[in-house]
């Protein structure tokens, strides 16, 4: 029959079957999730001798391995108890790298430990990994390290758990965050239209946005130490593209016909950053003014290369701007003076936020 379907209640003519073998069991319940430990992390710290199938060297060549239970190629595997299994010796002269894993052996319809010997050599790798349906389906528990002229025997833990389903919210993301376990995703889907869609974790460090999902957000820059024209325009745009990191860019445009300066006592201006950036390393960031229209200032270029600086030090919302200096570029750059009449400005750049 072309069409086969199951499992349903019982055999029909329109392909559908009751049974399954362990082969078509397999085809299917593969899908529903990926090979892992069935063990939720959810501290923020652990003893490795607490999580299942944690494991020792034992009489130099074994490796006990503790009660767990996993899922593995479609399959529920339980240890019920501990367990040893012997690496092989290895009497040459370069090292060799085997694997301890969960095995699915559809030929013998079971799963087992088992190891996976890998070959000697001067930079020896571990084997990969098989993953056949109806064949061998293996799930990695530990890489051993095994010393030439059998030396030693080491393992390297590549244990891969469950984790705590991730959640959509409509609002209230960070506080419905508050109830959930230690290692959740959650997706704040805006439903109201506050503000933007985004990402988010709860992990050790806190609750962290880690990006944004839908538009880029707006914000209002403002410009520091200069008196401020009685008509501007101004707009910036931001996201979160990685846990604490912002990107922006800031334009404003100066449209009186004179110039904006700087207030008495100040040397340079900045601009205002849509949320504090951390003042750890500090952060540099480019950008370009334009004084090439009619009626614009004198006293600057028409055009001028700008960099804005976050000073390192105190966390600021501030990121200071610095031109080349109009007088000589065997000078340096200058603080910034003003913004011309008539004149725009653009900033851009990516920043650790003081978020965490």
């Amino acid at each position: 029959m072309a069409e086969l379907s199951y499992p349903f209640n019982a055999d029909n003519p329109d392909g559908g079957r009751a049974i399954v073998s362990q082969t078509q069991w397999q085809n299917m319940a593969h899908l529903w999730g990926g090979d892992r430990i069935d063990y939720t992390l959810t501290s923020t710290a652990y003893d490795s001798t607490d999580l299942p199938f944690s494991a020792r060297i034992i009489n130099g060549r074994d490796v006990e391995v503790k009660p767990g239970k996993a899922w593995v190629g479609g399959f529920y595997y339980t240890l019920t108890s501990t367990m040893s299994v012997t690496i092989a010796t290895n009497p040459g002269t370069k090292a060799r790298k085997d694997l301890v894993v969960i095995q699915a052996d559809m030929a013998k319809s079971a799963v087992k430990l088992a190891v996976v010997q890998g070959t000697a050599g001067a930079s020896p790798v571990s084997p990969q990994p098989r993953r056949i349906l109806g064949g061998l389906w293996e799930l990695p528990l530990y890489e051993v390290n095994v010393a030439a002229q059998d030396a030693s025997v080491s393992l390297d833990s590549r244990l891969s758990f469950n984790m705590p389903s991730a959640i959509a919210s409509p609002w209230n993301t960070k506080d419905s965050a508050a109830l959930m376990p230690h290692g959740s995703m959650v997706y704040d889907l805006d439903v109201n239209g506050n503000e933007t869609q985004y990402e988010a974790f709860k992990g050790r460090d806190g609750y962290v946005v880690t990006r944004d999902l839908g538009r880029s957000r707006y914000y209002a820059p403002e410009i520091v130490n200069i008196n401020t024209p009685p008509s501007r325009w101004r707009e910036g745009r931001w996201r979160w593209i990685a846990p604490n990191t912002v990107w922006f860019t800031a334009f404003y445009q100066n449209l009186e016909w004179w110039d904006a300066k700087l207030t008495q006592g100040n040397w340079t201006c900045g601009i205002t950053l849509p949320v504090p950036a951390s003042g750890q390393i500090g952060a540099v960031f480019s950008g370009h003014l334009d004084n090439n229209v009619s009626g614009a200032s004198p006293d600057m270029p028409n055009f001028v290369n700008v960099l804005a600086k976050v000073n390192r030090g105190a966390n600021s919302s501030v990121a200071w701007l610095y031109m080349d200096s109009k007088w000589s570029s065997s000078e340096g750059m200058d603080g910034m003076p003003m913004i011309p009449r008539r004149g725009y400005m653009t900033i851009t750049g990516t920043y650790e936020a003081a978020e965490l």
